[in-house]
């Protein structure tokens, strides 16, 4: 954002080169969570997706949030990133009005139906208020366009039965969840506080896959205090404090959130330097 509040393109476009260029990450999903997607328009939402792939969609794949409460407004989002040059989907479950299992199902068959984009379904019933049961999860695995899960849902032994009776990628979508996640199957993480440990969690995924889980052990204990730490508060206030720190592109939140305090950013720095990670005293 601007000092104003209004959409920075130029800063998204190097932010989005920074994230991959010298935090080694292999996509990026934009219009999340931490790129306040709450508080952005549609139109806001599809300049932004134009300005990732321009800047980055030739050595990384891009990810656009499109999910909503309603399935209407989800398939019109999820045309517009088709557009706009996403590469793929995420689509998290319908959050407030907390639908029963049929309209879940029912609501990612018609967004999967809704463009030739692949789909990673985002599972966080803490925020959408409903869990997708795992028999939800292997139906909607049957469609050949939903093929990944960004899974936030904390429940080690439902994603295991998942990933045991379908072909889905899991990513976590909680960033201290990343090893015991790969330890039953998955394949990565879709992070928050990786817009600060980006290589230092790429090592970890690294050194796991490539079967030295002592170390990928050690990186998980070492992350530990950023990777949770960057949820003190909502997690946009924080990434944004901290890209302000090391002088990147971030701006102001919106509201209703609120501009992270000195106590707070100083807090960020501790669990940066407990976890390894350099950020600088003063906030920018």
């Amino acid at each position: 954002m601007t000092d104003d509040r209004e959409v920075d393109l130029d800063g998204v476009s190097r932010l989005a080169g920074y994230l991959v260029d010298e935090q080694g990450h292999d996509a990026l999903v934009v219009n999340g969570t931490t790129g306040e997607s709450p508080t952005t328009t549609d139109a806001e939402k599809s300049a932004i997706i134009r300005a990732v792939a321009e800047a980055v969609g030739d050595r990384a794949r891009i990810l656009a949030g499109v999910g909503t409460p309603s399935t209407a407004h989800t398939v019109a989002l999820a045309r517009e990133a088709a557009a706009a040059g996403a590469h793929g989907l995420l689509v998290v479950t319908p959050y407030y009005n907390k639908p029963p299992q049929a309209g879940l199902v029912a609501h990612f068959a018609a967004v999967a139906d809704a463009t030739e984009l692949p789909i990673m379904v985002y599972d966080i019933p803490h925020r959408s208020g409903v869990p997708l049961e795992t028999e939800s999860l292997v139906r909607i695995a049957a469609h050949e366009r939903i093929v990944a899960v960004k899974d936030a849902k904390g429940d080690l032994l439902a994603s295991a039965w998942v990933m045991r009776r379908t072909d889905l990628a899991y990513y976590s979508g909680e960033d201290a969840l990343t090893l015991p996640l790969l330890s039953i199957g998955a394949v990565g993480v879709v992070g928050t506080s990786t817009h600060l440990c980006g290589p230092q969690t790429r090592e970890l995924i690294a050194a796991y896959v490539a079967g030295d889980a002592g170390l990928a052990a050690r990186l998980h204990h070492q992350l530990l205090p950023l990777h949770t730490g960057i949820f003190r508060t909502q997690g946009p206030i924080l990434v944004k404090a901290g890209l302000r720190g090391l002088g990147l592109p971030a701006g102001p939140v919106r509201p209703p959130l609120v501009e992270a305090t000195a106590e707070q950013y100083a807090t960020l720095v501790a669990d940066c330097v407990a976890a390894g990670v350099k950020l600088p005293e003063e906030a920018a």
